[in-house]
Formats: C-alpha cells, sequence, structure tokens
C-alpha cells in the first residue's frame, strides 16, 4: 500500500502594524492639515468679527434709544441730566456707560433715562462696553457735533482685521473729540502694523 505524504505548508504571518516611519509620516501629515484648517479658520479673527458685529449692533440700538428719547422729548438724556443746555449744543464724545448718556444712573447700579423710560431693557446696563469701560477697546463712545441737526454718533474701536480693512478702504476711520463731539477722518491706521488703541482710531455708527 502506497501512502502519499503530504507536506505541511508553513504560512508565513504577516504584521499588519504601521512602522515608526510610517507612523511619523502620517503625524507629520494631520500636523499640515490641522495648520491649514486652523489658518482658514482663524478662531481669534472670526471671534473679533463677532465681538464687532455685536458691537456695531449694540450701537445702532443705543442711537434708536437716543432719537426715540428725543422724539419723545424734545430734547437729549444729557440735556435732561443738565450738561447740555440745549439741543443745539455740542456733546463731546464719552464713554456709553456715563450717566449722561441714559445707561446707567449713579455708579451704574441703577437704570439711566434710556431704561427708566423703556426706551432699552435693562439688561442693556449688563453689556461688556459697559462693564469693562475703563478699557478704550472695549468702549462704545457717544458723541455728537453743534447743532440740531447733528447726527449723534456711536463709536468703538474695531478689533477684527476684516473690519479695520473695509473702514480704511471706505475712508471712514476717524479720531474723536471729547471736546465739541466731532470726528475727524484719520489716516494714521491705514497701515496694517498700526495700533488703533494707541491711536485712538473708530469706525462709527451711522457710517
Amino acid at each position: 500500500m502506497w501512502i502519499k505524504r503530504i507536506g505541511v505548508i508553513n504560512i508565513k504571518k504577516f504584521n499588519l502594524g504601521f512602522t515608526l516611519v510610517e507612523l511619523l509620516i502620517v503625524i507629520g501629515l494631520l500636523g499640515a492639515i490641522a495648520l491649514i484648517v486652523i489658518a482658514a479658520i482663524n478662531p481669534i479673527e472670526q471671534s473679533n468679527r463677532a465681538r464687532d458685529t455685536r458691537f456695531k449692533a449694540d450701537g445702532g440700538q443705543l442711537i434708536s434709544a437716543i432719537d426715540r428719547y428725543f422724539t419723545a422729548r424734545s430734547e437729549f438724556p444729557w440735556v435732561t441730566s443738565g450738561t447740555a443746555t440745549s439741543i443745539d449744543e455740542s456733546y463731546g464724545f464719552i464713554t456709553s456707560s456715563n450717566v449722561d448718556v441714559g445707561i446707567c444712573g449713579a455708579a451704574c447700579s441703577a437704570d439711566g433715562l434710556l431704561l427708566s423710560t423703556n426706551e432699552l431693557k435693562s439688561e442693556f446696563r449688563n453689556r461688556d462696553f459697559i462693564q469693562n469701560s475703563t478699557n478704550l477697546d472695549q468702549q462704545i463712545m457717544i458723541g455728537k457735533g453743534a447743532g440740531s441737526s447733528s447726527s449723534v454718533y456711536a463709536c468703538f474701536i474695531p478689533l477684527a482685521k476684516a473690519t479695520r480693512e473695509k473702514a480704511i478702504a471706505d475712508g471712514k476711520v476717524y479720531t474723536l473729540s471729547a471736546a465739541d463731539g466731532t470726528r475727524t477722518v484719520t489716516a494714521a491706521c491705514d497701515v496694517a502694523t498700526a495700533n488703533w488703541v494707541t491711536n485712538a482710531c473708530y469706525v462709527c455708527i451711522p457710517e
């Protein structure tokens, strides 16, 4: 009887893991992709844009409230408080937390004229530009030139690069007068390296 011997075939086991070099390549690629995504999103710029948008909205609400107050009473809050004697008088730019603007009462611990007359909601007193009013770049400034036809302006220092570039392109970057409420177009912040806070460069509402 013949017995056929079947040979045993050794199956080589392959290692399916990554080598160190391959892992380093993958990590490098992921890092490069992450940098590209971060550069595209730019979270700091996005945060600054959101802040500028919020300041524009709050400034617009404040101007509207002052206009409504004037329509109902034929005078501005700073005339009611006695700081100015007539609507024709200029009102030099000052922080929104000042009692004459009408958001805050004494020491901002109580509602001002705009809030007590329901032109603005009381929660407006908790806005960051009121609570952080000692920081120049966190303020909304209010002012008005001489003459009854002069507009009331709300101005702030923008933080977002996009907001600044648009203001420069439109020629609407201003310095503000605390003496007579006038705005002056300035080129002090027309370069990328300009310090908008040090140079006190503002954008205003209405433009």
